[in-house]
């Protein structure tokens, strides 16, 4: 990861050249580990040591223009969100307390304000980072000997959790897991988003298995506990997380199961979704077609090719026609696209929404919670 930013380095010459779309990838690339919100928050720090606003009022538009447009470019910016809402109101809740920002603060000077803005930034970076390890302490300890594991997708602090579990198995805690493979990774076990977790349990002699999402309600009667990770925890207790988790939530409902999600606190976000389709992204997950429109779709895909500022359209050369006809009647193979976020290719990932009447209990760095207990902690958090 990139070397962080020194208190003195916040004369960094204007956001001109600042490009905080790119300061974000840069982020995630550099450091697997990071997640998206961590990596947004510390691209905001960074936007801060580089900015030459003169009062607060500009320093807060620019954080708010910047982060609006970091959301703008990715497909799903509900994780990001949560972290950046969340860094904007620490920062507005420490400019309300003067007599903390020290003596050149207290007195009106913006550039000490500043100062204190950023190294207030770094350690709440520090902290965000830091409690994946915390989680993962209270986490293992509900990982009881002798249990199966249920969970998917490639959650980094899921891994943290069932990998601390592992590291304390001198206690005498010997437990097995269950990975769910999604429908768009290619190789079980193999090139999935939860590989680097199946191989370092694997290593750590605890045994996996990897099943089809299909098999999930199958393998039902074998699982102790599900856990899952998420990308949002919303304001009545219930998570988005990657598609797939909320049937996983019904059928361990119906088997009663206990169904456990770890979340860093930097993921609570001011959401109340009413239900599956009132999120605040688009999907399409339902696609209906008739043989008409999947033709036309076709037609408008081959026609269009991905350059570095978009999509443009194509009229296929003469040269190509014999190609460009032969794939419109050829079998459609799904749509891939780049994700940015991840820099990888891949088909578009959905996510759902998991109500908190299915939920058992959130394990965050700040303990163990009931579902109830959500909105009190973002008021804590916000107020």
């Amino acid at each position: 990861m990139a070397p962080l930013a020194s208190i003195s380095e916040v004369d960094g010459g204007g956001t001109e050249n600042f490009d905080i779309v790119s300061m974000y990838e840069d982020l995630l690339r550099a450091d697997p580990d990071l997640t998206m919100p961590v990596a947004a928050i510390e691209s905001l720090v960074r936007l801060l040591s580089h900015s030459s606003s003169t009062t607060i009022s500009e320093t807060l538009d620019l954080l708010a223009k910047s982060t609006a447009h970091l959301k703008h470019s990715v497909r799903n910016p509900i994780s990001l969100s949560a972290g950046t809402d969340l860094f904007q109101r620490y920062l507005i809740t420490t400019l309300q307390r003067p007599n903390n920002l020290g003596p050149g603060a207290a007195s009106g000077d913006f550039r000490a304000i500043r100062q204190h803005l950023i190294s207030n930034g770094w350690l709440f970076v520090k902290r965000a980072k830091e409690s994946r390890k915390t989680i993962a302490d209270y986490g293992r300890r509900f990982i009881r000997d002798d249990s199966v594991v249920l969970t998917n997708g490639g959650s980094r602090v899921v891994g943290a959790v069932l990998r601390a579990a592992a590291e304390a198995r001198s206690s005498g805690v010997r437990f097995q897991v269950i990975y769910i493979q999604s429908a768009s990774d290619s190789l079980p076990g193999d090139n999935t988003e939860g590989s680097p977790t199946i191989f370092a349990l694997r290593a750590l002699q605890v045994p996996v298995a990897v099943i089809p999402d299909s098999a999930v309600a199958y393998s039902m009667g074998k699982v102790s506990m599900v856990l899952v990770g998420a990308e949002g925890v919303v304001e009545n207790g219930g998570i988005i997380s990657r598609m797939g988790t909320y049937q996983m939530g019904i059928l361990a409902k119906s088997a009663g199961k206990p169904f456990y999600v770890v979340a860093e606190s930097h993921k609570f976000v001011r959401l109340y979704p009413l239900g599956q389709y009132d999120l605040p992204i688009e999907q399409k997950v339902l696609d209906f077609k008739t043989e008409k429109s999947q033709q036309d779709n076709m037609v408008e895909d081959l026609i269009q090719e991905p350059i570095a500022e978009g999509w443009v359209e194509k009229t296929p050369a003469v040269k190509e026609k014999g190609e460009y006809f032969d794939k419109m009647v050829s079998p459609r193979t799904p749509k891939t696209v780049f994700d940015k976020t991840e820099g990888k290719s891949g088909q578009v990932e959905g996510v759902d929404y998991t109500p908190p009447d299915l939920i058992t209990a959130l394990i965050t760095e700040s303990g163990v919670h009931t579902p109830s207990a959500v909105s009190e902690e973002l008021i804590k958090i916000w107020y």
